[in-house]
């Protein structure tokens, strides 16, 4: 394979048109050039520079590699321009999935501010569960995804912030203006959960109802908690409500705490193990600083 470190003294010497010339401009001595050019010449079996009495001249053979020796160093240019752009979060990209309830509060605040730091790095930003995320993260096809209370083994997880369960009531119930509620306030009540079979927060309202002393009874069951609060509003029953997706707040339902018994989503952001582009360390930072101001803006949303 042919040296650049000699190819550049060889093209040098080319535009010099000597190597006492090739050699000012490098900051070589003149016989170091005439070495570079001699171990070339010996790699590649020919004559590449015929020295005259007007300096040197390149050879046919020493155009061509001249030729593709400025082919060569502009490539190179060329590759050191866009590293130091992604370096220096001037290009880059990151790949990013939320599930639904992130992808409608969080991650809109996120992307807004990382745009505005870095406004040249490109973003792809995919609704996933997480449950579908993790293969397509731990595959290479995702370098950032929101998970809750999900198993992420090979990957690795970085707490954002908490994400507290209140319960939604319909405008009216008979405990909608109780100041303090406790789960088993609701045993007798039918609840409307996600699907067992994909939702996660199924399974922990389950087990805090198993807590509780009961079997809560199910009378519906979806995976859109957009969905699930209409039906609480029609009265259908109650629910199980995130704090991300409660803090739009609709006029229709009562939300109300129960306290420090509620159930707490652990959100994070997974990754693969291992190296972490530029652009997607600063993406992380990002979702750190604005997990920690949803967090304590939770703190002051007063559910009674």
């Amino acid at each position: 394979m042919l040296n650049t470190t000699r190819l550049g003294v060889l093209r040098e010497v080319a535009r010099q048109g000597s190597f006492s010339g090739a050699a000012a401009v490098l900051g070589y001595t003149q016989p170091a050039v005439s070495r570079q050019v001699a171990t070339l010449e010996a790699e590649t079996g020919t004559v590449l520079v015929k020295r005259t009495a007007q300096g040197a001249r390149v050879t046919d053979a020493g155009e061509v590699l001249v030729r593709h020796a400025e082919t060569i160093f502009a490539a190179l240019d060329d590759a050191e321009s866009e590293l130091q752009a992604i370096i220096g979060l001037a290009a880059g990209r990151v790949r990013l999935a939320a599930f639904p309830s992130a992808a409608a509060s969080v991650m809109p605040l996120a992307i807004a501010r990382f745009r505005n730091l870095h406004p040249h790095i490109e973003l792809i930003v995919e609704m996933l569960e997480p449950e579908d995320a993790l293969p397509r993260l731990r595959a290479g096809e995702l370098d950032i995804a929101f998970i809750n209370h999900v198993a992420a083994e090979t990957v690795v997880c970085v707490h954002l912030f908490d994400d507290p369960m209140y319960v939604a009531l319909p405008v009216g119930h008979r405990l909608a203006e109780r100041p303090k509620l406790r789960l088993r306030d609701l045993a007798d009540e039918p609840w409307m959960l996600g699907t067992t079979a994909n939702c996660p927060d199924s399974k922990m309202l389950k087990q805090a109802c198993h807590a509780a002393g009961f079997e809560p009874m199910v009378a519906f069951e979806n995976d859109d908690y957009n969905a699930l609060l209409g039906f609480v509003a029609a009265g259908v029953g109650v629910a199980m409500i995130p704090d991300l997706a409660v803090r739009a707040g609709r006029d229709d339902v009562v939300i109300r705490s129960l306290g420090g018994g509620a159930p707490i989503r652990k959100v994070s952001a997974a990754m693969p193990a291992g190296y972490r582009a530029p652009a997607v360390e600063a993406m992380l930072e990002v979702l750190l600083a604005v997990g920690r101001e949803w967090e304590e803006a939770g703190r002051a949303c007063v559910y009674s």
